[in-house]
């Protein structure tokens, strides 16, 4: 059933549905906490011989730029990635001890596009905003 879920989505933003991408998607749907392009390398390797590192970076990226994966950029400055099953507008809260990510359905966009038109003459174009913390958890633990 996922499957089909994820070639109707990779269909729906013209990308072919290879079986690397789909695995891809697999490994992150299973997935509870953000992940890095290394655990899904490392997950996929043994299914497919011929595997690279730079191919799977590449297909994450690819999947970003679809609106398919979410990037987390992690305050140890290193790209991990989460498959968020919300494709409405929002953003994230990110634990950075235990790697949980949480939606957040507050987004400012409006007020901060009157703020840059008034004060700057701008227009924004797109905008990236996401927090980083401590989840419950992890906080009391």
């Amino acid at each position: 059933m996922a499957d089909r879920i994820y070639l109707n989505e990779l269909k729906n933003q013209k990308l072919k549905a290879t079986p690397k991408r789909l695995a891809i998607l697999k490994v992150l749907s299973a997935a509870t906490v953000y992940l890095g392009p290394q655990e899904v390398w490392e997950q996929l390797k043994k299914d497919f011989k011929k595997l690279g590192l730079p191919t799977v970076y590449r297909n994450l990226e690819e999947l970003v730029d679809a609106g398919l994966v979410s990037r987390i950029i992690h305050p140890n400055r290193r790209l991990y990635y989460f498959l968020c099953e919300n494709h409405q507008h929002h953003h994230h809260f990110i634990c950075v001890q235990c790697g949980k990510v949480q939606d957040i359905g507050f987004c400012a966009q409006d007020q901060l596009q009157k703020e840059v038109a008034h004060l700057h003459g701008g227009k924004i174009l797109s905008h990236t905003l996401q927090v980083n913390g401590l989840c419950r958890s992890c906080l009391n633990s």
